[in-house]
């Protein structure tokens, strides 16, 4: 578990639970260091985050952890292995070194596959005087600390020490390499330091409201997956995706090609889904007979996931943003696109992501300039339209507020 701050937590403001009633956050709240400090220890290190692709690990390619993932795709073997068939002493795993939320976390881990194809997370950082283990993605048969030669098997467990034939009650559990919780959805990879809620309970949307898109359909297009940074607290760039409200104003584009009116909002317990319908004439997922929404031209789905993570489902594939604090004015937007249906690319709601993103940026930068204001404290949120938004900020307040993990010493 992640070690934590002893200073004493600043005091959270309050949200009233009727969103008729409620008042937003203080302007304050997105530039307060102390407040960010304590989102990086309470928020995000007890957040499930994505860290990688399945399918690109089995090849022995970059797992894109780090950077939210890349292809889609089935097993295979590490460049240098063994087939599956061989014998496991003749078969090398494969060992993909990354940070964990660099710039907010900056957690050294590792995801491994081992010789028998099973996928772990691992710090990396060994457990003798903290050298980092792996430096490149490579082929592995285990994991050696190139420090004093500490080794480790590719699942974490200590395997050999030199010159510590004299050292009491060695090897223990500690020496081995911390395991860190990992689950898994399709191709996508997450991983926690010190998960606030089981993988099961937390990704249940994805399995409900995926289906849409199975993940065997998508495959990775990395010529429209790039990030972008913004100016701006991660948190406004969140509440700027909660809530349609802003779209007539704020993208002409995407507003001619929904009917706003049907556009609305159902909050999930960690989550939010928000359904766009398609103006006429646009295109619409074709649902199957038994979905919900059978008969309703949808456009698209915005599905977010506490805290960061948002996915765009439209009649073409999959649009993922995976929102990265740096500090407490800037953000790393990481964009990753899943295509299912390429004939489609271009039109209707996901037509153009990148212009809708430089008018998100736009927006959301002059309101980090607003929020400074020693005139502005807090607004009102508009009841019909702001319910994501006021559902983000109670659970940011309610994680923040939790009682943090015991230290680990």
């Amino acid at each position: 578990m992640p070690a934590h701050d002893d200073r004493p937590s600043p005091q959270l403001p309050a949200i009233d639970p009727d969103v008729s009633a409620a008042q937003t956050l203080p302007g304050r709240f997105y530039g307060d260091p102390a407040m960010f400090a304590l989102q990086r220890d309470r928020v995000f290190a007890r957040s499930w985050q994505l860290v990688g692709d399945a399918g690109q690990l089995a090849a022995g390619e970059p797992a894109g952890a780090g950077g939210a993932g890349a292809a889609a795709g089935g097993a295979g073997a590490a460049p240098g292995s063994a087939p599956p068939s061989a014998p496991a002493a003749d078969r090398q795993g494969f060992a993909h070194p990354f940070t964990l939320l660099e710039g907010c976390l900056d957690e050294p881990l590792l995801l491994t596959r081992d010789r028998d194809s099973a996928l772990h997370c691992l710090s990396n950082v060994c457990t003798h005087r903290g050298n980092l283990v792996v430096n490149e993605p490579s082929a592995a048969r285990a994991l050696r600390c190139r420090y004093h030669g500490r080794r480790f098997e590719l699942d974490g467990r200590h395997l050999a020490s030199p010159h510590f034939e004299g050292a009491q009650r060695f090897p223990s559990p500690t020496d081995d390499l911390p395991r860190v919780p990992l689950g898994q959805w399709g191709p996508l990879l997450f991983a926690s330091l010190d998960p606030a809620v089981a993988f099961e309970a937390w990704s249940e949307p994805l399995r409900t409201w995926m289906s849409v898109l199975p993940p065997q359909q998508l495959s990775f297009d990395p010529t429209t997956s790039r990030d972008y940074e913004v100016r701006a607290n991660w948190a406004l760039y969140c509440d700027n995706y909660m809530e349609g409200f802003h779209i007539p104003f704020v993208h002409p584009e995407l507003a001619a090609a929904l009917d706003w009116r049907g556009y609305r909002t159902e909050l999930l317990p960690l989550g939010t889904l928000q359904i766009g319908v398609a103006a006429a004439d646009e295109p619409a997922f074709d649902l199957p007979a038994a979905h919900p929404h059978r008969g309703q031209s949808i456009a698209a789905y915005y599905l977010w996931l506490f805290p960061n993570l948002m996915l765009n489902l439209y009649p073409w594939g999959l649009s993922i943003n995976v929102v990265r604090p740096l500090a407490v004015d800037r953000t790393r937007i990481s964009f990753r696109s899943y295509v299912a249906d390429p004939t489609r690319r271009g039109q209707g709601a996901g037509g153009d992501l990148h212009q809708v993103e430089l008018q998100d940026e736009t927006v959301v930068e002059s309101v980090q300039r607003g929020v400074r204001s020693r005139l502005y404290h807090r607004g009102r949120y508009a009841p019909s339209q702001e319910a994501g938004v006021h559902h983000f900020h109670r659970l940011l307040l309610a994680a923040m507020g939790s009682e943090p993990s015991p230290r680990k010493e």
